[in-house]
């Protein structure tokens, strides 16, 4: 039995869309699935746990956005059950860590349905699992005043807190413990990689790798307003990593402390002090 969870709202319309795909999918080829959506994300957690709980579960399908993704890792990981991410979100960075095409879902379902899912690293903060970035600094303000901004919609939103924060923003202060060190450092943006891209394909840890075992953490050391303008569009291509100010290393553990606000996937984890740790094998599912 399959697992197919849809947000018909991610993505601006496309959950509806490629929910529609999937389901047809499974239904031509006779397999048994049931399909899981909800009102709220309690509810569809809920709903969800109890399946999980009394079925045996081939594979939970996420349609939707990182966000569904993320609540979805946290049923399925302690279970040992494989997940994969359908790209029906606006950002989709998690199926970007996996290595699939944002378009050909059929090849991703074909791949699913008839090979046996592999074991891939996942961050762990706090004892909140997460897949691709985990995150502190400038993009956490933005995130802040953008989810608190009733307009603009859409990634219109996004830009507009850009807008209200970048002239207000400073540096903040870390301290910052590693496998073999504690430091402390002024930054604009520290970002701790297990996979690779966030906000919708910035690859801010462009080298990070999921069998390896560690994180890629990239610290963005203080620059001025305009040069941020300048390094930032780098990150599309992940070339900003050559710039002086950005700093790279790799660790399997690390903790900051810091008046600051920590995002992993896109979701909220909280302020600051916060651990992570990455931990070998700790998924299931079907990557490139």
């Amino acid at each position: 039995m399959w697992a197919i969870v849809i947000n018909p709202t991610s993505g601006h319309g496309k959950g509806i869309s490629v929910g529609s795909k999937v389901v047809k999918y499974f239904a031509d080829r006779e397999f048994e699935y049931q399909v899981f959506s909800a009102p709220s994300a309690s509810a569809l957690r809920n709903n969800l746990e109890s399946f999980l709980d009394g079925n045996s579960c081939q594979g939970v399908i996420s349609v939707g956005g990182d966000g569904l993704a993320h609540l979805i890792l946290q049923l399925v990981v302690p279970r040992r059950i494989p997940f994969a991410v359908m790209p029906a979100g606006t950002g989709n960075d998690i199926v970007r860590t996996l290595g699939w095409s944002l378009e050909d879902i059929e090849r991703y379902l074909d791949c699913v349905t008839t090979t046996e899912a592999k074991a891939i690293d996942l961050g762990n903060v706090d004892s909140e699992w997460f897949a691709a970035i985990l995150s502190t600094g400038f993009d956490s303000v933005v995130n802040e005043r953008a989810n608190r901004l009733v307009w603009p919609k859409g990634p219109q939103r996004y830009n507009a807190a850009i807008a209200l924060e970048l002239p207000r923003f400073k540096p903040l202060e870390y301290e910052i413990t590693t496998d073999n060190q504690t430091f402390t450092t002024s930054a604009m943006l520290i970002a701790i990689g297990n996979g690779k891209s966030y906000g919708g394909g910035m690859y801010v840890c462009p080298q990070a790798q999921l069998h390896d075992g560690l994180f890629d953490v990239m610290i963005l050391e203080p620059v001025s307003k305009i040069e941020f303008l300048k390094v930032f569009p780098k990150v599309y291509s992940g070339s900003h990593i050559s710039h002086p100010k950005v700093k790279m290393f790799r660790t399997k553990k690390i903790s900051l402390v810091a008046e600051a606000v920590a995002y992993a996937d896109g979701e909220r984890i909280g302020p600051a002090p916060i651990s992570a740790e990455c931990v070998p094998s700790a998924g299931l599912t079907w990557a490139l």
